[in-house]
């Protein structure tokens, strides 16, 4: 069985998209995944299952859309790509508290960082399936715009650190 972790987008954040983490849990097990768990109130779904990524991202999918009325944004990883992304860090001596992965669902186009705007100090590298982003005042006052990373959900990299230990010690 492969260790996925499922990131949703939008979930309890600014007051959008509600989901009590214990109805997560359960649409994960609703749809056959072994040991779901969930970390943080974010929209984080660790699970174990035999399926492909794109069949447990469409069983999730459709269950949160049955749940929420609507799409809700789901980006799945396995626990390997977690920890990939986690060392892959760009800005790892960076406080990991201002430096976000946007997890996309494939490779940043070429030319991203051409069409950013709102550009202060924050430092932009792309990653294989990822945007990091170090925010060097932090996130509150930036302005930054990504246009690439407008489908995708961030993680600070205290997040990616806990779901990469939970993933390889399950």
């Amino acid at each position: 069985m492969q260790t996925y972790i499922a990131l949703l987008r939008a979930v309890n954040v600014g007051g959008t998209g509600k989901l009590p983490m214990a109805e997560l849990k359960a649409m994960g097990e609703q749809a056959g995944f072994a040991n779901v768990r969930t970390f943080i109130a974010s929209g984080n779904l660790m699970f174990e299952s035999k399926q492909t990524e794109k069949q447990v991202t469409a069983a999730l999918a459709s269950r949160l859309a049955a749940y929420a009325g609507k799409q809700v944004g789901v980006l799945v990883r396995t626990g390997t790509e977690m920890a990939a992304v986690l060392a892959a860090n760009p800005f790892a001596g960076e406080p990991p508290d201002r430096v976000m992965a946007i997890f996309l669902e494939g490779a940043p186009p070429a030319d991203t960082l051409d069409h950013v705007t709102g550009r202060k100090d924050e430092r932009i590298a792309l990653g294989r399936r990822e945007i990091y982003v170090h925010y060097v005042d932090g996130m509150a006052d930036s302005r930054l715009k990504i246009a690439a990373a407008s489908a995708g959900t961030a993680r600070n990299m205290n997040t990616v650190a806990k779901l990469t230990a939970m993933a390889t010690s399950s």
